[in-house]
């Protein structure tokens, strides 16, 4: 048995075959662009996600010589929070507008401060942000109202494959979490934030789990892909919920911190929680259960910020760096910042920097303060009473072995570094051999499949070092909020 991912991101899809024990045959990776047509928005063109997907998957089973029979399911997942548009004709009304999409601030004012934060909480079990979906479509109420009486259909990014498809309109639990128009608690629609959107329950797609099938292949697809119209299609989910599942992150205990563009500490739940200030997110998983996420907003670019800084000279050894002995702290808000601060004024900072102030310093201050920005996640996520014994870690950021080091002294915890093919793709991939029968549950497909790593202890000298360090760290914005908002204010 073998099945298709399909990974869904911001710059690019990509492609993943794999085998029923996990083991992945073949990739291929296809981009498209973003278009910025004003400063701070962001849209692409939802036909461009359909076009290379499907060039992706022929590219993907020609490189693995697969059989077509063989193949017996696809899934997905998702750049999240999306808002693709379709009308009566199911023509796509105008460009997507992304998750990165920042022009919808005064809606999210209203929504946070009118409707109110502890209305959303326990409505949607989330506050308003510009990335979210609900905010989008009072922008498109308010700005595009022709645009906004042509919606037939309103949908995120990887539900629209699935509809091109199958014809299905679909999505599931994770990813409709965040759209703010969803009741995490109970995995349904809410009506009092429909109504106040504007919007039909007619227009808005059937909930599935993330592993359930939701059709087959149209046979004009299937004939083009060279797959069987009895091929699977498999409802999928948001990419973090999708990446924990490829990460083995699914039982209440774990946690995984992810060092990707931005950073997440993703920590699954049994049972539905909700942190009480909105500090981090609270959404439905794709295992049937719940889990809590924190986002910070810059984390391996924060680093890639800084070597371009530097011409691209980044110290590869930094031999001279001492791990919690450095004077230098940087604050990595250099595009506002999420969890838990929720601040889109909020802004980075080198700070104690002097005369003998060197480069190797300032870059270790880079990979510490992003590490503080997780511990800032984790030590919400402790609050809420969870119990986290073990903790993984994955992205790009978890291939530097200082910054690994630095990640675990800081949490004072041995940590998980995740080898391999490891993360959203291969998640959705696990999702369709859960619906095609090869497991009972995601959680025995997990268990099942080899996790492939490597363990790193903390430095247990650095431990003490570092706590006083990170107590430093989290006076920093309290100290600057008030300069940060008075700077937007003079620069607008």
């Amino acid at each position: 048995m073998q099945v298709l991912g399909i990974d869904l991101g911001t710059s690019s899809v990509k492609v993943i075959l794999a085998d029923e024990r996990g083991k992945v045959l073949a990739t291929a990776t296809r981009a498209y662009p973003c278009e910025h047509p004003r400063s701070g928005w962001s849209e692409q063109n939802p036909e461009d996600w359909y076009r290379e997907s499907l060039m992706g998957v022929k590219e993907c089973l020609a490189s693995a010589k697969a059989d077509p029979s063989s193949v017996r399911a696809m899934s997905f997942c998702g750049q999240m929070h999306g808002l693709v548009v379709l009308d009566e004709d199911d023509t796509v009304v105008r460009p997507a507008i992304l998750w990165n999409d920042g022009r919808s601030t005064q809606e999210c004012i209203y929504l946070n401060e009118h409707v109110g934060r502890e209305r959303l909480l326990s409505w949607c079990a989330n506050i308003a942000f510009p990335g979210f979906t609900a905010p989008k479509v009072l922008w498109l109420r308010r700005n595009e109202a022709n645009n906004f009486a042509r919606m037939a259909k309103l949908m995120l990014p990887k539900d629209y494959l699935a509809y091109k498809l199958t014809g299905a309109f679909c999505t599931d639990v994770s990813d409709a979490s965040g759209t703010l128009l969803f009741d995490v608690r109970h995995r349904r629609w809410q009506p009092e934030m429909l109504e106040r959107c504007g919007i039909d329950v007619s227009a808005l797609p059937q909930v599935h789990e993330s592993y359930e099938a939701v059709g087959t292949l149209r046979p004009d697809v299937a004939s083009v892909l060279g797959l069987r119209p009895e091929t699977l299609v498999v409802a999928g989910g948001g990419d973090n919920a999708v990446a924990a599942v490829g990460c083995g992150v699914v039982h209440e205990g774990q946690c995984l911190l992810s060092i990707g563009t931005s950073g997440t500490v993703i920590t699954p739940s049994k049972r539905f929680r909700c942190e009480p200030h909105a500090a981090l997110h609270s959404f439905a998983d794709a295992t049937g259960g719940y889990y809590l996420m924190g986002c910070i907003l810059s984390a391996a670019s924060a680093y890639t910020w800084w070597n371009d800084v530097l011409g691209n000279s980044v110290s590869k050894n930094l031999e001279r760096v001492r791990l919690g002995d450095n004077p230098v702290m940087f604050l990595p808000y250099l595009m506002g910042e999420r969890s838990p601060i929720n601040d889109a004024e909020a802004r980075g900072a080198f700070l104690g920097m002097s005369l003998d102030t060197h480069a190797d310093q300032m870059t270790q201050a880079v990979m510490e303060g992003v590490a503080f920005a997780l511990r800032d996640s984790f030590e919400r996520t402790l609050s809420t009473e969870m119990d986290v014994s073990e903790v993984s870690l994955c992205g790009g950021g978890s291939r530097n072995a200082l910054w690994v080091r630095i990640v675990a002294s800081v949490l004072g915890r041995e940590v998980f570094v995740l080898d391999g093919e490891r993360g959203p793709g291969l998640g959705s991939c696990i999702l369709g051999l859960v619906a095609a029968g090869a497991y009972e549950s995601v959680s025995e497909a997990c268990a099942s499949l080899p996790q492939e790593g490597h363990r790193i202890t903390p430095d247990e000298s650095a431990i003490p070092r570092y706590e006083e360090a990170y107590e430093s760290y989290r006076h920093l914005y309290p100290s600057l909020r008030d300069f940060f908002h008075e700077r937007k204010m003079m620069l607008s």
